[in-house]
Formats: C-alpha cells, structure tokens, sequence
C-alpha cells in the first residue's frame, strides 16, 4: 500500500467497555474527523450517531484475508479503525502494521482488559501470563498450567469459562481458583468466583477474562518447563523417545523463539511437542506414515498443550519436499531410506541444526561416514534403570542409542576469498 493511495496515516483507535465516555480528545477526534471508521460490529455500536458521521464499515469474515482490499476500497479517504482495549495486544494492529509498517499508522490505545482485570485482582502485570483463547483452541491453555501459576486468559464468548473448567479438570487441576471478570471498565462489571472442579456458574456475559489460580490435584502427573516430560504424560504403543534420551535430544537441537523443527519418524510426536513447549512461538512438522500413530501423536499434542503441531501423514523424505525450510531437523526413524540424510541436510538452513537417533549397526555405519564427512559430535547414550533382582536391587540396561549432531555450516558471503591463497571459495 503506497503512502500517495493513503495521504493521510490510519488511525487506530482502542475502545473500552465504557464507550464513547472513555475515550480521550484525541480518540474521539480521530473519530469525528473520520471519512470512514471501520470495527466489528460491537465496538461501532459504541459510537454516537450524532458525532461520528463517517461512513461505517464491519469487518468482513474473515478479518485478516480481507484487510488489504477494505483498506484500498477507501484509498484517500481518512480512516479511523476501532479496536478493543489496546490494538497492539492481540487486536488488529498487527495486521496493519504488517500491511501498511508502522510509519502509516497511528495508533491510539486504550487500557487493555489485562491491565483492567490486574488492576481489580491486585495482580503484578509482569508476572501474569496471559492465554489467549479468541480463535485459538482451548488445548493451548495446558502448556501453562503449571502449580501456584497465575494465568489471564482471553475469552472467545460466553462458553469459554465452561471450556476452560473442564480443560482444568481434564488436565488434573481441578482445584484451581477462577474469577470470571466481565464488562470490565464498564458501569456493568462484574465478576463470579468459583473452583473448576465444580465451576458452579451458566454462561453470562460474552465479554469476559479469566483469571486462573492453578492448583494441581495431588494425583495428577507433574509436567515440568524443560524437556524431558515423564514417559507417562504420552499415549504410546512403544514408538516413544524415552525421557532422559528426549531430554538429551532435545538439548542438541537446541530451540529457540519462532523456529520450525522437522520431525520425522514421529512415533508418537514427543520430540516434537516438547520443542514447541520450549516457547510459545517454536513450530513444528511432525512426519509419521503410519495413520494410527499420526491420530495419536494429534491427540498427545493436544493434551500437552501444543495443538498447533502440524501432522504429515507420508514416509520421507518424499513426504518433506514440499515443507518449508527448518532450522532443526530431528531423525527418529527411516534414517536408511534412500536420500533421506541427503533431503534433509539439503533442505536444512545455514546455521541449523540435525540430530539424528538410532539403534541398529547399520544406522550407526552410516552416521559414521556422516560425521567423517560433516564433524559434528557423535555420541553413545546408555541408560540404565535400578529394578529388583529376587530380594536385592540392580541395573538393567536400556538398548544404547548412537546421537550424530551436526551444526549447518552458515553460507559464505558472496565473493569471499581465502586470504592465505587469494582464491576465490
């Protein structure tokens, strides 16, 4: 979008509960001298007919395909578009600032519904996280919960809280605290309190947060920050990376903020889940031939809070051809299938990494050749377990696991020269 299609900036302007009276002179002027204001139907209806005389605009569904041509339906024209709370915060101000950049906007904010419900609940904002649940499945809330955790969540409407006791309760935190806020800074706030284990209230006001005390049930399996979850927090049939080499494993891919993994061999998805619990922004293909197991490592996803894994059901390396380049690459099984090292090496980033697991002599011949050809770090993990021997105690070995881990050597820059020969690379 051009800065001549748009003279003037757009602004952005966020609303509250309480209307029209809350906003500022500025708000309310962005909206008076408004050619067109676009919003969602609620928040329109909060602007009087009388000072606000530009024409009026609801977003279509759905919203994000549908920005760029509603904004150059109304090119040259001054527009103010009405968000909730803050627009910066899981509204849509990330969207035009993606269209338009940051210099075409001017955005007015509002306090949000997180600062209004910390505020009323006595809550730290720095140390509350927020969940949001607004176009988003519920099973993204288990990734949070955590004992003695203070969690807002982001209604999607007036069933959420019933979804969200039940998650609690499906997920061993039945005891937790939750106070449902609702029309917060409006003269119709209100609130109900209640344990999900018995979450006592109908479905009220559309409008609502959630704000959790997370108390887990005393039988309820712990599920820590880190990799390396008990082997028992997965459904399974034994294709399953067992804890300590998960905990291994996923220390040598290494996971940071926003990378994609390539897992393949899923088994039943847990090198991948645990990488996307590393942080809310990691992604994550998991490639999985076999369809039980696919609808298996669907619902182990799920259940651990991470349901936006994404399941290829098909045998690679034909199965990740058209995938998007990964930053990591995990190999758990099919390592011998012809090409696989090859596509996978290929398809992986400068600078990335590939880890590769396996049990037999043959894999572990050719992670042999590998690493003479690429370096890397090769090692042998053994875990043993203390079981009973008649009356005594004593070890009994897992089968040892071979680990080939290779860093991607970063692409040289264009016309570099070795300056000991004066060659060109």
């Amino acid at each position: 979008m051009s800065s001549a299609a748009h003279p003037s900036p757009v602004s952005v302007v966020g609303i509250g509960a309480d209307g029209w009276p809350g906003l500022s002179p500025a708000a309310r002027r962005a909206f008076t001298e408004a050619d067109v204001v676009i919003g969602g139907k609620r928040q329109l209806d909060l602007l009087p007919t009388a000072e606000v005389t530009g024409e009026r605009v609801g977003w279509p569904s759905p919203l994000r395909p549908a920005v760029p041509g509603l904004l150059a339906a109304h090119a040259g024209r001054r527009i103010a578009v009405l968000a909730s709370g803050d627009p910066m915060f899981y509204g849509i101000g990330r969207a035009l600032s993606e269209e338009l950049g940051a210099d075409r906007l001017r955005v007015l904010p509002h306090p949000s519904s997180v600062s209004y419900a910390c505020a009323r609940l006595g809550w730290p904002v720095e140390d509350t996280e927020v969940v949001t649940l607004v176009g988003r499945p519920a099973g993204n809330l288990a990734a949070a919960l955590h004992d003695g955790r203070r969690l807002l969540v982001l209604s999607a409407g007036a069933a959420t809280p019933g979804d969200v006791a039940a998650l609690l309760r499906e997920r061993g935190f039945g005891p937790s605290r939750m106070t449902v806020l609702e029309q917060l800074g409006s003269e119709e706030e209100a609130y109900v309190c209640g344990r999900a284990a018995d979450w006592p209230h109908p479905p009220g006001d559309a409008l609502n947060v959630i704000a959790l005390e997370c108390r887990r049930a005393p039988d309820a399996l712990r599920l820590g920050a880190v990799p390396g979850l008990p082997d028992a927090a997965y459904e399974h049939d034994g294709q399953l990376t067992k804890r300590h080499v998960r905990a291994v494993t996923l220390s040598a891919l290494a996971p940071a903020p926003g990378e994609l993994l390539w897992d393949i061999g899923g088994g039943s998805g847990s090198i991948a889940i645990e990488w996307m619990r590393t942080h809310r922004s990691c992604r994550a293909v998991t490639v999985e031939r076999d369809e039980v197991r696919a609808e298996r490592i669907r619902r182990n996803a799920d259940v651990l809070g991470v349901p936006g894994l994404r399941v290829v059901r098909g045998a690679a390396p034909a199965a990740v051809a058209e995938l998007p380049a990964p930053d990591a690459v995990f190999i758990g099984g099919g390592l011998t299938a012809p090409g696989m090292l090859e596509a996978c090496w290929a398809a992986l980033r400068p600078g990335g990494r590939l880890v590769v697991n396996t049990v037999t002599l043959e894999s572990e011949a050719l992670l042999a050749r590998w690493y003479r050809e690429h370096g890397g770090e090769l090692v042998k993990l053994a875990v043993s377990h203390a079981v009973r021997v008649g009356g005594f105690t004593g070890w009994r070995q897992a089968m040892p696991i071979t680990q080939w881990s290779v860093t991607k050597p970063a692409a040289a820059p264009a016309g570099s020269e070795d300056v000991t020969s004066g060659e060109h690379k």
